[in-house]
């Protein structure tokens, strides 16, 4: 008798124990379900908050009424970065195209970079400002505006910087590395195969021949030749001081701009709005980029830039 009642008791204790462990999976399994559900949650508020439309937004409000457009040129320029001419050609247009734009500012903060992506925005500047004539562009610097940047800002009406922006740097540039000594120390031979006599040009493991001197320097000279033409037909009689001092790839100061007439005077966007164009009211165009295409273009670009560099042009050629 006793051996039955001891082995009801521990079947009774085991059901017991059984069902307070099921008792508390569950709550721990509803608590995790809760947790994961807020998750989800902020992350859908969070994707919501990036991907709002403009006309949802406070300055998308904004554009109902007289406004100064900005729109802001930032970083380096390059195709896949914030400050390509996709992005900045697609903000400048909605800008213009704003019945309710009085004039634009182009807000600049850029070293520079791709010499394509600068050409393209410059064109589409000239372009906009012939529709529009009665919608003036001014190009206000923050702390730099060189090589690309400049580039740039030069077809604008007029160009405002701080006594402390940096502004120049008109030139062209291609760098790399060469290794061959290092290479002879080693005791490391270059397996080099090309089809094509120079394919190999500007290989860093290979000496560097006049050839690739003459005709990397000749490449670099047409393309500073048509910086330089862009500077002169937008900022005109304007500029001032010797052409080898312009565009030598010096940089200077704001005020040392203003005097070279690379720029025409002190003012930040609040100022430009306000004093200049009357309008003090402003509003973002800036294009506001999906994050999901701009993970897929950074894909595109690793693997692009994994390509060059498989076929042997790696050099960065850059307005910086």
């Amino acid at each position: 008798m006793d051996r039955e009642a001891d082995n009801g008791d521990w079947h009774r204790n085991l059901v017991e124990k059984l069902a307070t462990d099921a008792l508390r999976e569950r709550k721990r399994a509803r608590r995790w379900g809760i947790f994961f559900k807020l998750l989800t949650f902020a992350y859908l508020v969070a994707v919501f908050i990036v991907l709002v439309p403009d006309e949802w937004s406070d300055t998308g409000m904004g554009k109902s009424k007289p406004h100064t457009a900005v729109v802001d040129l930032e970083g380096l320029i390059a195709h896949g970065e914030k400050a390509s001419a996709d992005n900045v050609i697609t903000g400048m247009r909605d800008a213009f195209e704003d019945e309710n734009t009085e004039a634009v500012i182009l807000r600049i903060n850029s070293p520079g970079g791709s010499p394509v992506q600068s050409s393209y925005m410059y064109k589409e500047i000239l372009r906009l400002r012939e529709k529009y004539p009665d919608t003036p562009l001014y190009a206000v610097v923050s702390d730099v505006c060189a090589s690309g940047g400049y580039y740039v800002a030069s077809a604008a009406d007029e160009i405002y910087v701080d006594e402390s922006s940096v502004i120049g740097s008109i030139g062209v540039l291609i760098n790399g590395f060469g290794f061959v000594d290092a290479m002879e120390d080693f005791g490391v031979e270059r397996r080099l195969m090309t089809a094509g006599s120079h394919k190999g040009i500007l290989d860093p493991f290979s000496p560097l021949s006049e050839f690739d001197k003459e005709h990397v320097s000749d490449l670099l000279a047409n393309l500073h030749k048509t910086f330089i033409e862009a500077v002169k037909a937008g900022r005109g009689d304007k500029l001032k001081g010797d052409d080898t001092e312009l565009f030598s790839g010096l940089f200077w100061n704001g005020k040392e701009g203003i005097a070279l007439g690379l720029a025409d005077a002190i003012g930040s966007t609040s100022y430009v709005a306000r004093e200049i164009v009357g309008v003090e009211e402003t509003v973002d165009f800036t294009a506001k980029e999906d994050p999901f295409e701009r993970l897929a273009r950074r894909f595109g670009a690793a693997t692009g830039e994994a390509f060059a560099r498989f076929s042997g042009f790696g050099g960065g050629l850059e307005l910086r």
